[in-house]
């Protein structure tokens, strides 16, 4: 019964795969009548309580989620940018003097007075019941905790490395250090006396913003856009050159704890400032300096530069926080300055021992967000003692280094074993965001552990509406890629699909999502045709072509998918020129790399041997949208193969000679055999010569197998040439309306490893998807399986030419000919 709700739920959710009897008349029994409610339009919204059946897809523009770990930043800098749009003209007159009168009336007399308390207008609610107050108290309780679970502040957690150490108090800004809250009534005082005063010292100036700092988080929050704090800021920014370093350091931890806007005129003269003395500071000083830029959420890539050329001259005086602190600087500017990378590696090395295990996450993290590659070697030496402690390690560190062995595609099997054994059991404590990276690790690594897949899925249906598109894309894509269905597939890809609808408009900006989310959904066979609809549209595809990524491949590949699986889909498609220009650049592309690879060449050449020349074998790829090349042949009922690629040399040799070629002489080129003299080599030697003649060898006879007699072609079905007429070969009228004997068509796979997942014969999503559809085009599909293949390309042609005859020849293969 849950099956047939989900599936009422999503009414043009297609699901391409075989049922059992039972499934299928589960499916049945609401099948009309879900086709009779499809959503006409499924960003419409229905918010009315209504049956199962009924119940149509939420608007995405107007879907609201109670909480949105994202938003809890974007809340913050919108409030942040609402106090520095109040404050902005209010600094422009007291920087011009244009609104000086008009602080001094402000601050003529002191003033204690707070803001009155603010009055509750609702009307008071009636009296629950005890027993709904108690659940509903429970489950607020219950929220809240899920909530704390879920958020994540980008700006605090990869500090955490910071409290393992006392010194990294003097290294970096502290905002949980605690201070002794200031009286409202004397930063009325300071302000009052900012206003009446002309001029202060340096020395004054710092102390004011230090004890504004200190006063209640309500009160700092408003003094940002006021006057008398801005007249502060322009006298600080008149005699900054006359500051003490020290000074002018406690003035921008103070800005921190202020919260003053990245772009504000003090801020600009900060960094102007420290720009100026950092030769003259020592690194301590200018990490933390660093680091208060960072809190402060301001780019600054000339301190940065300064900063780095700082630390090269310096690297042998570093001390082991200084260089995590470093690393971590040089993560978060998302810089990766290259002459300092081979130091980084060195230096990694010589403490890695000494590392605490959040340090270690630190350190990964920064080269991760910097994009720093880092020798095998270095990862490896990291993976092994990862391995080792990991039970130890927080999830955060622990998900911080899975991300750089992704980056790395470091394929570090104990590493990968030991988080089999360990985040299994965390997985519920774990964000939804941590809960991503952990599963695509696993998939871009091609690591398959049905534990950590199994408990993710369990997992992920309560915690979907924290995904972002991002999020909900990357679940879709590694358990597609690794072709897993858990236990609770049904649950698990509805809520994902359902997440994937309420955030549509999320898609305009990251198109990349919405294609990786629906080709790992492809994989699994599962093809929501209204999100599938919108991503062929002309408006979506023109879209793809602003994003940073290739996206024309995923297209193609979503595009024929979807008319080879879904023949019933009506939506829409892509223009038949975009399927030419990525057939073509696909297939030029093979031609260069994929068709030339030794193990394929190999089996074309044995194959064309052991069948009889090269119009028996085709090496192409037969689906270009999978991207993998096929070795085709055609067998007849009997066993015997077909010839079916005429572009062959014997083929071409035959343009524009005057002969008339006889089934008879067919016949006998096909078997290479000939008792009197070849029509051909006369003609080469009157038409052409200089010409050899590269007749076709017989078939391979081993194990049985009937050797091919010709009658592959009807009666009368010769084809003829004009003398001299130096046209193209007439294909004759059976040929040409496709007439084909009764048979079999093989689709031979020479597979690598990387068609499977890592260390396991478990085929990847992609590949799974070709077999699928091959077999759905009417092929019998053959692997040559890298693990027997490969071994015996180093063995003698007499046991390679066996190997392919068992695996082409097999008795079974021709019991499906029809």
């Amino acid at each position: 019964m849950a099956t047939v709700l989900i599936c009422r739920r999503f009414p043009r959710l297609s699901r391409v795969t075989t049922f059992s009897t039972t499934a299928k008349r589960k499916a049945e029994s609401g099948g009309s009548e879900s086709k009779q409610k499809k959503e006409e339009n499924p960003e419409t919204a229905n918010t009315g309580a209504e049956s199962p059946a009924t119940i149509q897809l939420l608007n995405p523009l107007d879907y609201r989620v109670s909480y949105n770990p994202s938003a809890y930043a974007k809340s913050r800098a919108a409030s942040q940018q609402h106090a520095a749009r109040n404050g902005g003209q209010a600094l422009r007159d007291v920087f011009t003097g244009a609104g000086a009168a008009w602080v001094q009336r402000t601050f003529g007399a002191a003033s204690s007075q707070a803001l009155p308390p603010v009055r509750n207008a609702r009307p008071k609610p009636e009296p629950k019941p005890l027993l709904e107050e108690n659940v509903s108290a429970a489950q607020t309780e219950e929220e809240a905790e899920k909530e704390k679970t879920e958020l994540h502040d980008s700006k605090e957690d990869p500090r955490m490395f910071q409290k393992g150490r006392p010194e990294y108090k003097t290294l970096s800004y502290d905002k949980f250090e605690p201070v002794e809250t200031l009286p409202l009534e004397e930063g009325d005082s300071i302000l009052h006396s900012v206003a009446i005063k002309g001029s202060q010292s340096p020395g004054t100036i710092t102390d004011y913003f230090c004890k504004l700092s200190r006063l209640p988080a309500e009160r700092r929050a408003a003094l940002v856009s006021e006057p008398a704090f801005y007249a502060l800021c322009h006298r600080a920014v008149k005699n900054i050159g006359s500051f003490a370093t020290s000074d002018l350091i406690s003035v921008l931890k103070a800005c921190v704890r202020l919260v003053v806007p990245p772009a504000h005129p003090l801020l600009n003269a900060c960094e102007t400032e420290f720009c100026r003395r950092a030769w003259d500071m020592n690194l301590d000083q200018l990490l933390l300096v660093a680091d208060c830029w960072r809190c402060l959420d301001r780019a600054v890539p000339s301190y940065l530069s300064i900063l780095f050329s700082y630390a090269n001259v310096r690297w042998k005086e570093l001390a082991l926080p200084q260089f995590v602190q470093l690393v971590y600087v040089i993560g978060e500017g998302r810089r990766s300055p290259a002459d300092l990378m081979q130091k980084v590696e060195s230096t990694i090395l010589k403490h890695l021992d000494s590392f605490t295990l959040e340090e270690v996450g630190a350190i990964c993290l920064g080269l991760f967000k910097s994009l720093s590659g880092i020798s095998d070697h270095v990862m490896r030496r990291i993976a092994d003692r990862v391995s080792l402690q990991m039970e130890d390690m927080s999830t955060y560190a622990l998900v911080n280094v899975l991300k750089m062995l992704r980056y790395t595609r470091m394929d570090h099997l104990p590493l990968l074993k030991e988080l089999g054994k360990v985040i299994p059991a965390r997985i519920p404590a774990v964000n939804i965001q941590g809960i991503m990276h952990i599963t695509l690790t696993c998939s871009s690594l091609h690591y398959f552990d049905e534990g950590i897949m199994a408990a993710v899925a369990s997992s992920l249906p309560s915690k979907v509406t924290f995904c972002r598109s991002k999020d909900a894309a990357k679940f879709l894509w590694s358990y597609g890629c690794l072709d897993y269905e858990p236990p609770n597939e049904e649950e698990f890809y509805s809520s994902l699909i359902e997440q994937m609808h309420r955030k549509l408009h999320e898609f305009k900006k990251f198109p990349e999502h919405l294609l990786t989310g629906l080709l790992g959904l492809a994989f699994v066979k599962r093809f929501p045709e209204e999100l599938i609809d919108y991503a062929l549209r002309s408006e979506f595809v023109q879209k793809t072509r602003g994003s940073k990524y290739e996206l024309k491949k995923d297209l193609f590949t979503l595009g024929k998918s979807v008319e080879i699986e879904c023949p019933s889909y009506q939506g829409s498609r892509l223009p038949p020129h975009l399927y030419q220009e990525m057939t073509e650049m696909v297939l030029n592309f093979a031609e260069q790399e994929i068709y030339v690879r030794p193990e394929i060449v190999e089996a074309a050449s044995l194959l064309e041997s052991m069948l009889g020349g090269p119009e028996y074998v085709k090496n192409h790829m037969i689906l270009p949208h999978t991207r993998s090349s096929d070795l085709e042949v055609h067998l007849a009922v009997d066993g015997h193969p077909i010839p079916f690629n005429l572009k062959d040399p014997v083929a071409d040799k035959l343009k524009g000679v005057g002969v008339r070629l006889t089934d008879d002489l067919l016949s006998r080129l096909i078997k290479g055999t000939s008792n009197s003299p070849s029509p051909v080599g006369m003609a080469n030697e009157v038409g052409t010569p200089g010409q050899e003649r590269e007749g076709a060898r017989p078939p391979h006879a081993g194990g049985g197998a009937a050797a091919f007699s010709g009658g592959a072609f009807p009666a009368g079905a010769g084809l003829r040439v004009e003398p001299g007429s130096g046209r193209s070969l007439e294909t004759p009228p059976s040929l040409a309306l496709g007439w084909r004997p009764r048979g079999v068509k093989l689709a031979l796979q020479v597979s690598n490893r990387n068609h499977y997942c890592y260390c396991s014969k478990r085929l990847l999503g992609l590949h799974r998807l070709k077999r699928r559809q091959l077999r759905q085009l009417g092929y019998v599909v053959v692997e040559l399986p890298f693990w027997e293949w490969f071994p015996l390309l180093k063995r003698t042609r007499s046991e390679k030419l066996s190997y392919l005859h068992y695996k082409v020849f097999d008795p079974a293969l021709l019991s499906r000919a029809g």
